[in-house]
């Protein structure tokens, strides 16, 4: 069985990352529960980087390294 944080941790290790909006669809989570579940794989030492697009909104990905 597959977590809701190892279902957000799996989105944002792609590639292109993920949108809140994916994050949300694939969670059933409202925006700032999402947030609070970066800030917590953040606090766990996954580095996540927030690109910010103009017409797509933001996307969140987590950095190897």
């Amino acid at each position: 069985m597959t977590t809701k944080i190892q279902t957000v941790a799996k989105l944002i290790s792609r590639k292109s990352g993920a949108s809140i909006e994916q994050l949300q669809d694939a969670t059933g989570w409202q925006p700032h529960s999402i947030r609070a579940a970066l800030t917590g794989l953040r606090k766990k030492g996954v580095s996540i980087k927030r690109d910010a697009h103009r017409t797509r909104g933001s996307f969140y990905k987590a950095m190897k390294g």
